[in-house]
């Protein structure tokens, strides 16, 4: 049977390309919000996400327009949020695919498309920004067209509605010339082109948990879509968990979505997008079904980690100052909870009690939880992200991306000397006429580690750099790592203008007068390939001879501050980034200078 009364859809689009925006605007015209009530942006409602202008974490709102409920799924457009990707779109029968009209389709697109055309979802192309100056919505629909059948779809999915949209002025049309002043073609075309969801009527309750919430009234809260059957409070249900076995529960709460918020409810359809409380100990992929009816539905299934990071306390001398969590035992508490809601992250424990091995996605997806819980008032050190190997039939094998590199053409020697010292093989080179060239590599995903702020700098702040997973392929060989030092603290106190002045020809500073300092943290970039131990504290020494303002003069080179994502990048294997609330610093895993000789001798005398 169809519940003709309820359209689930996800939408999908590559970071900036107006895919918050273009909701802002279908809330506005279906009348949940008043035009003074709508915050820009009103999907993207996590501090990082504004700050950032991404989407994070998957979320769920909404609309009703003609009598039908539409639940929009908002995904976010990076590969390294897959698992949000994955989880959101069990929820979804079709897709908008949103694509900006002169950048088309880039490999993020690409990534969370494929996975929405493996669940045989019905899609809706809109390519949107046509207003721009340099839109070329033609060519972009032929890139679209060239994307999909590079994805060896089905021939029935290659016949999709494709719609014209400025998305900021809240403006759809069918054809591109066509005259429109609201979005209702991209209505109708939901309502037509989206299928209803179908359900089984012998069928009894079944729900798959696509996400997890919590409340401090209700407790846990598991939500999901119904794919069966209907529930009622109070119900007497069971829990499917990983090992197949039912656990009973009882349902002390419906909530349904209306606009952005939540509305209790008695009762719940096949095909509602709702949340149940009253649910202790369930996890992303169980199901929840009648207690007379036990029958799982199919696990949500996720891509493996590619990237794993070491996470331990805080063990500089400096630690507790900052932070309201220190404790290994927090830290490890903490990681557990975002396994609970992140189905793409796995921690385990690592060889010291204090150390604990987080795997995921990607740099960005790790960096993102570390910057979470800075903000939550954790202290912490992390180690280098390393990409996660395997052996099969014997052969080291490693992750591999496929990189897209849009850059001006003074640019392209430089960048591809770069990416070829890494490993990177160039498949594809455009150039364009707009004096940019499209590069397409594939690459290990080691070789990006800590390029990112190198491409920007070589391409002067212009280049575009975006890469998806491309599965695993034999060991390339070393790739050879910062070729640089670092200049070493070594002793305790606050940073002198006068030393800080008197070093700065070794090297690049990443510390100020008057910063605090210790034995063991790195204050800046040595030029040499070796690390040097100086002393940042060093005052100038006073005479008898010398004129009033004399010293006044000192001008130091204003640094750069070291973000999270930037210390993590420049870390060699034997440092560390130490993150408190306030403040990132880098260090060596040994802070003590005559420990840190001894550790090289014995490494030096065991050998390779």
């Amino acid at each position: 049977m169809i519940n003709k009364k309820i359209r689930n859809i996800a939408i999908i689009a590559h970071v900036d390309h107006g895919k918050t925006t273009l909701v802002d605007a279908m809330f506005k015209q279906s009348g949940m919000f008043k035009d003074k009530d709508l915050t820009e942006r009103v999907m993207d409602n996590l501090d990082l996400e504004r700050e950032r202008g991404i989407t994070i974490a998957a979320k769920n709102c909404e609309i009703s327009i003609d009598g039908v409920r539409i639940n929009i799924i908002d995904t976010p457009g990076h590969a390294d949020f897959g698992g949000e990707v994955e989880r959101a779109l069990m929820m979804a029968d079709g897709a908008i695919l949103l694509v900006d009209s002169s950048e088309g389709p880039l490999p993020q697109t690409r990534f969370v498309l494929q996975k929405a055309l493996q669940n045989k979802l019905a899609i809706i192309v809109v390519i949107n920004k046509i207003d721009r100056k340099d839109a070329r919505p033609t060519e972009v629909l032929d890139e679209i067209i060239d994307l999909f059948i590079s994805l060896e779809v089905h021939e029935d999915q290659l016949d999709f509605p494709v719609l014209y949209a400025i998305g900021r002025e809240g403006i759809c049309k069918k054809h591109i010339h066509q005259e429109s002043r609201n979005l209702k073609p991209l209505f109708d075309s939901i309502i037509s082109h989206i299928p209803a969801p179908e359900y089984s009527s012998k069928s009894n309750f079944q729900m798959l948990v696509s996400d997890l919430g919590y409340s401090d009234y209700f407790g846990r809260l598991a939500i999901g879509k119904i794919h069966n059957g209907f529930v009622h409070k109070n119900d007497n249900l069971v829990c499917i968990d990983e090992t197949g076995k039912p656990r009973p529960l009882k349902v002390s709460s419906i909530q349904k979505y209306t606009g952005m918020t939540l509305e209790a409810s008695e009762t719940a359809d096949p095909g509602d997008i709702v949340v149940l409380s009253g649910i202790d100990n369930v996890r992303i992929g169980d199901t929840i079904c009648n207690a007379e009816y036990i029958e799982a539905l199919p696990r949500l299934k996720v891509d493996a980690p590619v990237v794993s990071m070491e996470f331990t306390i805080n063990s500089s001398p400096y630690s507790g100052r900052d932070g309201k969590y220190v404790q290994s035992a927090r830290i490890k508490d903490r990681l557990y909870k975002e396994t609970l809601r992140n189905v793409s992250i796995n921690v385990e424990q690592g060889n010291d009690a204090n150390v604990f091995i987080v795997r995921g996605r990607g740099e960005l997806q790790l960096a993102i939880l570390i910057e979470n819980m800075r903000r939550e008032g954790y202290e912490l050190s992390i180690g280098k992200p390393k990409a996660i190997m395997k052996k099969e039939n014997g052969k080291l094998m490693e992750p591999m991306e496929h990189l897209l590199v849009d850059c001006e053409d003074p640019y392209v020697g430089i960048v591809t000397e770069k990416l070829s010292k890494r490993k990177g093989r160039l498949i594809s080179m455009i150039s364009g006429q707009s004096g940019r060239t499209h590069l397409e590599f594939i690459i290990p995903s080691r070789g990006l580690i800590g390029y990112r702020n190198e491409f920007l700098t070589d391409t002067r702040g212009t280049g575009i750099m975006n890469a998806i997973f491309d599965g695993y392929s034999k060991y390339k060989g070393d790739i050879e790592q910062r070729n640089t030092g670092s200049l070493i603290s070594d002793g305790m106190g606050t940073a002198v203008g006068y030393a800080l002045y008197n070093l700065e020809p070794r090297g690049a500073l990443f510390v100020s007068p008057n910063d605090l300092v210790y034995e063991g943290m790195i204050i800046g970039e040595h030029n040499k390939g070796m690390d040097l131990n100086v002393n940042p504290m060093k005052e100038k020494k006073l005479s008898n001879m010398r004129s009033a303002g004399k010293d006044d003069s000192i001008m130091l080179t204003p640094i750069i501050p070291m973000s999270l994502e930037r210390a993590i990048e420049y870390i060699n294997d034997d440092e560390l980034v130490e993150v408190t609330p306030n403040i990132v610093r880098i260090r060596k895993r040994i802070l003590s200078s005559l420990e840190r000789k001894k550790s090289e001798k014995r490494i030096s005398k065991a050998g390779p």
